[in-house]
């Protein structure tokens, strides 16, 4: 399985604008920007958005999947991941995760929460290689 996103960019980096797009489309033409980045000005998204978004949809679902097979049903999972930059670096990523699942002790969920931490693909991928190649059009 494979999927995709697109970026396109026009212009400086300060007074430029890009558009993201997603294989699936929910996003398409999504708006993102210097400004959107750095300053939080206008409407559009950054990248460290998108990361923790996907961080914390990964996280749940690690942890709900770990759930069920236990056998436990949540009636809800929230997560919120809060991205922490020092200039331009990525300095780490906080998940916050609350729940409501029947059956299940404090102890017993933290313990699946901390492993769905380190085992779902999203942390996983923040510790792979990165690989890139160049084409120029003339």
């Amino acid at each position: 399985m494979k999927r995709t996103a697109k970026a396109h960019w026009t212009g400086s980096l300060k007074e430029g604008k890009g558009e993201l797009a997603t294989q699936s489309e929910v996003l398409n033409k999504t708006n993102y920007s210097f400004k959107t980045r750095f300053t939080g000005e206008g409407k559009g998204t950054n990248p460290e958005e998108l990361l923790a978004a996907a961080h914390a949809g990964c996280f749940t679902m690690a942890v709900c999947f770990a759930l069920t097979e236990k056998g436990l049903s949540p009636e809800s999972l929230d997560t919120e991941a809060i991205l922490s930059m020092e200039g331009l670096d990525i300095t780490g990523i906080h998940l916050s995760i609350t729940a409501t699942v029947p059956g299940i002790t404090a102890n017993e969920f933290e313990a699946i929460t901390k492993s769905a931490e380190q085992n779902c693909l999203i942390s996983k991928v923040l510790r792979i290689p990165v690989s890139s190649e160049a084409h120029m059009v003339s």
